[in-house]
């Protein structure tokens, strides 16, 4: 599986914001996507996920109702729209993949760069 983030780029605080990540390489139907950020100076950590076969999303605590997660099966196309963004959401964000039945994700895109001007 091979994973291509895009969209990043700066925004004001408030502010909207949608990445996309292009997904290729293999049969994923049962893979489960995932979405996580690394900001300056932190560990990476875990933003949402998504089933890629039902839609089912579950997202981190500190971003729900700010941001959705979709997909776009036809478009083989993962989305991130982030809303009502904050300084503290600046960071890389990393698309990732992982199988079903795997612990981790073994397919990262490369990042994109979120910059939030306060």
């Amino acid at each position: 599986v091979q994973l291509q983030a895009s969209g990043g780029g700066l925004v004001q605080a408030g502010g909207s914001l949608r990445l996309s990540c292009a997904v290729s390489g293999r049969t994923f139907s049962n893979y489960i996507m995932g979405w996580f950020r690394q900001a300056p100076g932190k560990e990476r950590e875990f933003v949402g996920r998504i089933y890629w076969s039902s839609g089912t999303t579950y997202y981190a605590d500190f971003v729900k109702g700010r941001f959705t997660i979709s997909r776009d099966k036809a478009k083989n196309t993962l989305y991130l729209q982030m809303n009502s963004l904050k300084a503290e959401d600046t960071a890389v964000y990393y698309c990732a993949a992982r199988a079903g039945w795997a612990q981790e994700y073994d397919y990262w895109g490369q990042g994109t760069l979120v910059t939030v001007s306060s």
